[in-house]
């Protein structure tokens, strides 16, 4: 393999890899907040794609991602609120019942509104505009990509570190009770949560299904289980740790397609979730957690 060849595919999974992280670090949101595996969040990533396929028939790109990320970010809020906040006191399985149940329902939803034929995912032309630098070629979205995913990130460890509203997450992520007792709107924190890995799993599937050109039902059910995946291998919880996550599964995945085992990128995933909780079950960055009796 030459270096051009090999920086190519290099840059391909790093591209990967960014889109993989930003979801994930809404599934580690939700968990550091609720300690609630968000299942349906793979789905919404997945009706983020089909906002933007019916967005684009109508208005130019610079309305349409608006406009998605928006709607997205309504069905993530209108999710906890209608799903998850009447079991806020339940024990925690009847939660997680009822985000699979949201998975299911928005997979059907989406099968009975667009049919289950992949429909084709609108060309945003700046992001599709072919770039070279050196031996390296690749479209202006892949160059994006990881530069966009560090950038989002970076604002984020400032927004929970240096704002109220950051404080009050990390208060409720410590102690549910004790921080509604100070004073804290634990709704409020909640559906803010919720609102940011929302808008996350918006801007991942912008860049991950411009250069997959297609959307289809359970076009986040894989991705999903893959970011969900990449958060527990950072240490679910830690932001760092799912962006991480994130690229490891990004590059791991374009290094096995080019080799030649593409059978076996999906499977790699899992692979790496079963050594990672046999090895280190908190993840990379994870904290030891006790419960108390």
């Amino acid at each position: 393999m030459s270096l051009s060849t090999f920086l190519q595919q290099c840059l391909t999974g790093i591209s990967l890899g960014g889109a993989y992280a930003l979801i994930a670090i809404g599934y580690t949101l939700v968990y550091g907040i609720l300690r609630l595996i968000n299942f349906a969040h793979g789905d919404i990533f997945m009706m983020a794609g089909y906002f933007m396929i019916f967005a684009m028939a109508t208005f130019p790109w610079y309305i349409a991602i608006p406009i998605v990320l928006l709607i997205t970010v309504l069905l993530g809020v209108s999710i906890e609120r209608v799903a998850y906040r009447p079991l806020r006191t339940a024990p925690r399985m009847s939660v997680m019942i009822s985000a699979i149940g949201v998975s299911y329902l928005l997979q059907n939803l989406a099968t009975y509104l667009f049919t289950a034929l992949p429909k084709g995912y609108p060309e945003i032309p700046f992001l599709k505009k072919i770039f070279k630098i050196g031996g390296l070629s690749a479209s202006f979205v892949t160059f994006l990509t990881p530069v966009l995913t560090l950038i989002i990130v970076y604002a984020l460890i400032i927004l929970i570190n240096k704002t109220k509203i950051g404080m009050a997450m990390r208060a409720v992520s410590k102690d549910y009770d004790t921080a509604s007792l100070m004073g804290i709107k634990i709704n409020r924190v909640i559906t803010f949560t919720f609102a940011i890995g929302s808008l996350l799993a918006a801007v991942g599937s912008i860049l991950y299904f411009t250069d997959r050109m297609t959307v289809f039902p359970f076009s986040g059910s894989l991705p999903g289980l893959k970011c969900f995946v990449a958060a527990v291998f950072g240490g679910i919880g830690s932001i760092p740790g799912a962006v991480i996550g994130g690229f490891i599964l990004g590059l791991g995945e374009t290094a096995l397609v080019a080799m030649g085992y593409s059978t076996f990128s999906d499977a790699f995933t899992f692979v790496l979730l079963i050594v990672i909780l046999l090895i280190k079950p908190t993840g990379l960055f994870g904290e030891k957690t006790t419960d108390k009796v």
